[in-house]
């Protein structure tokens, strides 16, 4: 497959102090700054790569990139022309994006709910590693998927599914279905919603103790838990969820399964093994919950 993993996430966001404070205070995050055009942009450090997501200071909260990580060019070329071919208009990044992103190519299209997707080549390694930050060794360690809701669940299925050529890994009934690039479980999953949202991102941690001393750390600094700890009945991860400023959720995660070609999509019923209680109304509860 051409597209190998979910590579970062920029947002327009009007609080960049207050997610820079939940992120390094709160859950032991490390963010750097850089110079993007006139603006001073926020990166999110997980892992030894450059950043995984970009914070831009704006008058709105509004997702405004979904990068994915592409193997070779001569695949970003063959995926560039499987979206044409689907009628979507591929167009070429700029050096100045390029650069931000870390990336040596860089091509964007407009999915078919108004979002900016893009398949990038390269990324460029900025440290050896990251630490918890009581610096005792890796905490966060990568970004591992999000999940976005619309109504448009049958045009985004069409897109990821067929054209970009993610796998189905299993999904709840009626309107809830994860998808995967790559050996994860699930690096995509796309719900059906009344409106157009990102429901969470998830960080990838190194130790069900990294997790741990993250929910300690939110609770102790007051951090909006949004669902308790639990564990996933899908993929087996356990984590816990806090509302960021911009008002999505960002999972606290680790443990999630690997699958490989051999796995057979199946409607996996009740989605938590235990916990995972919602602080408010769960937009994905059924029957089965």
């Amino acid at each position: 497959m051409g597209i190998r993993k979910l590579g970062y996430v920029g947002l327009n966001v009007t609080d960049v102090d207050a997610w820079t404070d939940l992120l390094g205070r709160t859950l032991g995050i490390g963010v750097t700054t850089a110079k993007f055009g006139a603006e001073e942009v926020a990166l999110v450090e997980l892992d030894e790569f450059k950043y995984r997501m970009a914070l831009h200071p704006s008058t709105e909260d509004t997702p405004r990139e979904l990068g994915w990580i592409v193997d070779t060019p001569r695949e970003l070329d063959r995926l560039s022309q499987r979206l044409t071919d689907a009628g979507f208009i591929v167009k070429d990044g700029s050096a100045q994006e390029m650069e931000l992103r870390g990336a040596t190519q860089l091509r964007w299209f407009t999915d078919p709910v108004g979002y900016r997707v893009e398949l990038a080549v390269g990324e460029a390694k900025a440290r050896t590693s990251v630490g918890r930050a009581d610096g005792t060794g890796p905490g966060s360690t990568r970004l591992g998927h999000f999940v976005l809701a619309s109504p448009k669940l049958a045009e985004l299925r069409e897109l990821y599914e067929s054209v970009l050529e993610f796998k189905l890994t299993d999904y709840r009934s009626p309107g809830l279905f994860f998808f995967r690039c790559s050996t994860a479980h699930h690096n995509i999953a796309l719900a059906s919603a009344e409106a157009t949202s990102i429901h969470h991102l998830e960080f990838e941690h190194g130790s069900i103790d990294d997790v741990g001393r993250s929910y300690d750390r939110a609770k102790a600094n007051g951090a909006p838990i949004s669902i308790s700890l639990g564990r996933h009945m899908n993929d087996k991860a356990i984590s816990f969820y806090v509302r960021n400023p911009s008002g999505f959720h960002l999972e606290i995660g680790y443990g999630g399964i690997e699958v490989g070609d051999d796995w057979v999509p199946h409607d996996f019923g009740v989605s938590d093994v235990w916990g995972h209680h919602h602080a408010n109304a769960n937009p994905f509860a059924s029957s089965k919950s």
